[in-house]
């Protein structure tokens, strides 16, 4: 390790090694020559002096990339893309004179981008099924167990543990839809020169409209894609960009509103997320189990909601053909955005994994506020026995107003069953008024709906991508 220089936290404790090799330099200049084979073989198919022995040669060298040339040649060039054709030329001699064609550079800057980022969804989809999995089970385990519920942090009716659960699953599943739609719309830029007239391929095949409107289509078949986009200028729109980073940015939206829940649940001692037997929670007070998982979480979704903002700007600002400007910011906020999404999922995977629940703390929680939750059904038993609705509100609402006093003012238990059961106006005994406090007559259809959402929506999705499922996720700090 350089303990003198900088080191990105995202490859050093937080990004897996499957992401980071998809943004890796192998992967990045393996991909440029396998495009320059691909341009090889589509201009030879197409009728241009180009031979199989040098098709050959160029697949030959294809993985083993001679990095100190192109180091050596850029340090003399300035130029990244002329200096790896010029490596690569230095393996294949006889083809030497064929590589990279027509072409500009964005040929395999911008091609290679598109790749890298669909295999990058492809991963990050993998992991967004994955942490629905864990929830799903979570869900249907803790689909009965009542639970208070919140607005604005207020207590608020009652729901279930499940049913909270499959509202973060249905924001991971927004995120699915999302995924494959971007996904399955990306194409790559193609072959079309340097400012996307494909002037050059139209001079190499002597003008000859037919074959030049050949080569994408060929291109994007040789590489695993449906098409080209069929206008550009010498890059791709950056809006694409764009689009993709939104993706990314709203599955850390999702990450950080479960991650943000369960902190809130642990510090009511609810819920709490894994704790391992030697972790420490906290420098000074040993007591502690800080909830730095889901803190985490948080934190990184923070950066890449944020980061989300540089490729729109970047798109924003492109002028007319091509502009230089996005090449800097693109390499970090692509990359580090997909890096540190990569990072969040495993922290979302491990955390849905290992869930804590603390169904009598729940329960006593839900109890102390029950009454107040209960006094309509209170007020209509007294109604039904001969009470004036009217009056049974106000009286309703004056008790509940001392027993709030009682416990925020005395801080004692709520008393409001006793102050009921004391009122002549209420028939209710205090016995009667205990045995409507069954917290799962307060749930409404909290259990069904996540049997029918789980049954319904999430288990068709699960069945049909279940060779994705069983990913685990190491976590290194």
């Amino acid at each position: 390790m350089n303990y003198d220089g900088y080191t990105s936290p995202l490859s050093q404790r937080y990004a897996s090694k499957e992401m980071q090799y998809l943004f890796s330099q192998n992967k990045k200049f393996r991909t440029w020559r396998r495009l320059w084979v691909a341009l090889a073989e589509t201009e030879k198919e197409l009728g241009l002096n180009i031979t199989q022995e040098q098709i050959d040669e160029m697949r030959a060298h294809q993985d083993d990339i001679n990095y100190d040339d192109a180091v050596e040649r850029e340090k003399l060039v300035r130029h990244d893309v002329m200096s790896h054709v010029y490596a690569y030329g230095l393996q294949c001699p006889k083809a030497k004179g064929i590589i990279h064609l027509g072409a500009t550079s964005c040929y395999v800057g911008d091609n290679t981008d598109i790749i890298i980022m669909k295999d990058a969804l492809k991963l990050v989809r993998t992991k967004v099924i994955n942490v629905i999995s864990r929830l799903a089970k979570f869900a249907k385990e803790y689909k009965d167990l009542p639970t208070l519920a919140f607005t604005h942090f207020q207590p608020a009716q009652p729901t279930t543990v499940g049913k909270r659960a499959s509202l973060w699953i249905n924001e991971f599943m927004m995120d699915l839809e999302d995924i494959d739609y971007v996904s399955g719309s990306l194409k790559l830029l193609g072959s079309k020169g340097t400012t996307g007239t494909q002037a050059s391929f139209l001079e190499l095949f002597d003008g000859d409209n037919d074959k030049v409107d050949r080569i994408d289509p060929m291109i994007a078949e040789k590489m695993g894609f449906s098409a080209c986009y069929p206008v550009s200028g010498q890059t791709y729109s950056r809006k694409v960009d764009a689009r993709v980073m939104n993706v990314v940015a709203q599955i850390a939206a999702s990450a950080h509103k479960m991650s943000n829940d369960i902190r809130l649940l642990q510090h009511l001692k609810e819920v709490e997320e894994p704790f391992e037997k030697n972790q420490i929670g906290s420098s000074a007070m040993a007591y502690k189990r800080n909830p730095m998982r889901s803190e985490r979480i948080a934190s990184l979704s923070r950066y890449v909601m944020v980061n989300a903002m540089n490729p729109a700007v970047t798109s924003s600002v492109q002028w007319f053909e091509r502009t230089l400007d996005d090449s800097a910011n693109r390499r970090l906020s692509i990359a580090e955005g997909f890096l540190a999404i990569d990072g969040i999922l495993d922290l979302c995977m491990n955390v849905t994994d290992g869930l804590k629940v603390y169904p009598k703390v729940i329960d006593r929680h839900l109890r102390a506020e029950l009454p107040f939750m209960a006094t309509e059904n209170i007020m209509m038993d007294a109604v039904k026995a001969g009470g004036d609705r009217q009056e049974m509100h106000e009286k309703i609402r004056t008790l509940s107003m001392e027993a709030g006093r009682v416990v925020k003012e005395e801080g004692r238990d709520n008393n409001l069953l006793d102050l009921i059961a004391e009122d002549p106006a209420f028939p209710q005994t205090r016995e009667e008024l205990e045995r409507a406090m069954e917290p799962s007559k307060y749930v409404g259809r909290a259990p069904r709906q996540v049997e029918k959402y789980l049954d319904e929506v999430v288990a068709p999705m699960l069945e049909a991508n279940k060779d994705e499922l069983g990913l685990t996720a190491e976590i290194t700090v």
